[in-house]
């Protein structure tokens, strides 16, 4: 008689390639969505997605229902697929929500950062930097992501980055289908220079703060700039600025 795991292993690898094939497809529609590609509101085709991606409809239907478990678009029965689209009133309470996770993890960050991941935040406030004088809005808008990702990755609580990248993404669902807030590039990398500054310094209160006004200051700006928002939102405070030293933690 042959061996049991020898006749088992085609299966298992059409398995792997299937959930790799998933996975690839899930990236790619989830960047579709979060680019815009996809607009909000718009349904999801399978049959032409899966052609358009060069692959079955199995594929699609799996990524699409993962899409869903994250947010990202809705199944609606007897209707179809499609991208979710976020209301003024529920991206108005994203914010807040973001905004105290963003103390949360300012505060944990100001206490415990070490030098090579200091580093890292500097290098990134430095991309953006560098996109602001090419007036690169694209570029400032992932490098702003990458540096509060990184942020929120730097507090060491798994839980509070799941929640924040889900959110982040709802967001990014809102600003794609909703006016982009205009803003002064060179005065936003200043705000996030101010913000390192207060975490090299260790300062635990201030950083959260910091972190906190500046998610409020995106809220009043999606308010102010998108028809039917409420009105009178809480105007941000500046952020401090901390003495002129800079201290890492070992």
């Amino acid at each position: 008689m042959g061996d049991s795991r020898t006749s088992a292993a085609p299966a298992e690898i059409a398995l792997l390639q299937n959930h790799s094939l998933a996975m690839l497809v899930q990236r790619e529609l989830e960047r579709m969505v979060l680019s815009g590609k996809l607009v909000a509101g718009e349904r999801l085709n399978e049959p032409v997605l899966a052609t358009r991606l060069g692959v079955s409809r199995g594929p699609v239907r799996e990524a699409i229902r993962t899409l869903a478990e994250k947010g990202l678009v809705r199944i609606e029965k007897n209707r179809g697929t499609f991208v979710r689209e976020i209301s003024v009133g529920e991206a108005d309470e994203i914010f807040e929500v973001r905004a105290s996770l963003d103390r949360l993890a300012g505060r944990k960050v100001a206490g415990s950062i070490g030098a090579e991941h200091l580093a890292q935040l500097r290098d990134m406030v430095g991309e953006m930097e560098a996109a602001a004088r090419r007036d690169d809005r694209e570029g400032y808008h992932l490098a702003n992501l990458r540096f509060h990702d990184a942020l929120v990755e730097f507090s060491g609580n798994g839980k509070l980055l799941q929640t924040y990248r889900r959110l982040v993404d709802e967001l990014s669902l809102f600003r794609r289908h909703s006016l982009e807030a205009p803003h002064r590039l060179p005065d936003s990398v200043q705000e996030h220079e101010r913000i390192l500054d207060l975490i090299a310094a260790g300062d635990v209160d201030a950083t959260g703060e910091a972190l906190y006004e500046h998610a409020m200051a995106s809220r009043a700006r999606a308010r102010d700039l998108t028809p039917g928002a409420r009105p009178g939102s809480r105007r941000p405070r500046p952020i401090a600025m901390p003495p002129n030293r800079r201290i890492t933690k070992e």
